[in-house]
């Protein structure tokens, strides 16, 4: 689990809510708490006390050039202990956000420097539970949604907390 202090940049796509609950109604503890369905730009981001004015600015900076994209979530991928819906159009936006900030490494390096972009329906579970999941949520698919701006969201003692909103422009 992240510590206090951990900031990422995510972008929201309320319309994947459903295919959460839908995980969460096989078992709870497959859906991390806290933070509505998302596509992670980038985890972990820099420290909370490292947001500086310009940190901010330069997250306002590249939302600003980049147009609202409409998110189709077509696909449901399982890997052992994990589960995702595959998000292609937004590969372009976590792309910008990692080569913008090269010395963060996404995800501390475990999935190479260029992650997919996706929204993460489950994390943990075994097979059989993953395949519930999966039985429950592709009659949900597929999804459409439109990405709107980037959300730095820091966890606090509290849960996740919103310390910016950079809504895209482009």
């Amino acid at each position: 689990m992240p510590e206090p202090g951990t900031t990422a940049l995510v972008i929201l796509l309320p319309a994947a809510e459903p295919v959460l609950a839908a995980a969460r109604r096989v078992d709870p503890a497959l859906v991390r708490p806290g933070l509505a369905a998302h596509v992670t730009a980038l985890y972990p981001f820099l420290p909370d006390a490292a947001l500086t004015p310009s940190v901010l600015a330069a997250v306002r900076s590249l939302a600003s050039a980049v147009s609202p994209t409409e998110v189709r979530l077509a696909e449901f991928l399982t890997a052992p202990g994990f589960a995702a819906l595959p998000a292609p159009s937004l590969q372009p936006v976590t792309d910008a956000v990692c080569a913008r900030w090269p010395e963060v490494l996404p995800y501390g390096g475990r999935f190479g420097p260029r992650p997919p972009a996706h929204v993460t329906v489950a994390m943990g579970g075994d097979e059989e539970t993953l395949s519930r999941v999966a039985d429950e949520v592709r009659p949900l698919l597929p999804l459409t949604d439109h990405a709107r701006g980037l959300q730095l969201v820091a966890l606090t003692e509290r849960g996740w907390e919103l310390r910016l909103e950079a809504p895209f422009a482009g």
